[in-house]
């Protein structure tokens, strides 16, 4: 089974995150299927928009910490960022055509940034979004210390950070995390919205769209390297190692 879906559909390429058994966490597989897809996207004429989405009843779980733990003491945090989310954030906010988030559920971790990271958030009325990282002792990275404060003000921010307060789609509305909530049907929410910006001007939204991240992020590259460095450190923690030893024994810390 692939673990990433991809569908043509009027000039929109539909990503489907696939790993439904692993609530859809992101293994290195996913994430280099994910680059790649959307490198394709960028290339490929017939497509004007690009909707990133999940499987199932979930938008993503973030990072599979199973494969973390495989290779534990073997990885270094700063340098799987490099190779992984780091280069999918940037992509994102670099890609000239339109991205869409169609957060379909639960949204967490690095989940988390790559949603904050497209262009527009479509929700499920049921979905909710967690920055999660705090729950395995670690620090935000895939551009959440920059995204998630730029919607919400730093205050907010490091309060979701340090609670892991969910932040249902409604309330997300509210605090301009999302865009929409699909509340007269969800699909057809995500594809009105696709559709629009489909026959949209691509040209000026591509520079629209530079000119967004040159005004509002010209520091995310900066930022991305400087999580990764942070990331490295709190992995090597005790804090963290035995954070991930409660999740797995399924309790609390």
């Amino acid at each position: 089974m692939t673990s990433l879906q991809t569908d043509l559909k009027d000039s929109t390429l539909y990503l489907t995150l696939n790993r439904p058994e692993r609530a859809n966490a992101f293994n290195f597989e996913m994430t280099q299927a994910l680059q790649n897809a959307l490198t394709e996207a960028e290339r490929d004429s017939q497509v004007r928009c690009a909707v990133i989405t999940g499987a199932g009843k979930t938008f993503s779980a973030g990072q599979d910490i199973r494969e973390m733990k495989e290779y534990s003491g073997e990885i270094s945090y700063a340098e799987h960022l490099e190779k992984t989310y780091n280069p999918l954030i940037l992509q994102l906010r670099e890609m000239g055509k339109p991205v869409i988030a169609a957060v379909n559920g639960a949204c967490a971790g690095a989940a988390f940034g790559i949603a904050l990271a497209c262009d527009l958030r479509v929700a499920h009325v049921r979905s909710y979004f967690v920055v999660g990282f705090s729950g395995i002792a670690l620090a935000p990275d895939s551009g959440v210390s920059l995204l998630l404060p730029a919607l919400v003000g730093l205050g907010r921010a490091q309060e979701y950070f340090y609670t892991n307060q969910p932040i249902f789609a409604y309330e997300a509305r509210k605090l301009g995390i999302v865009n929409r909530v699909g509340e007269l049907g969800f699909q057809r929410t995500v594809r009105q919205t696709a559709q629009e910006l489909v026959q949209g001007p691509s040209e000026a939204f591509a520079l629209g769209k530079r000119a967004f991240n040159e005004a509002a992020l010209p520091n995310l590259a900066q930022v991305l390297r400087g999580e990764g460095i942070l990331q490295e450190q709190a992995g090597r923690s005790d804090e963290h190692r035995l954070a991930v030893k409660a999740f797995f024994e399924k309790r609390k810390k």
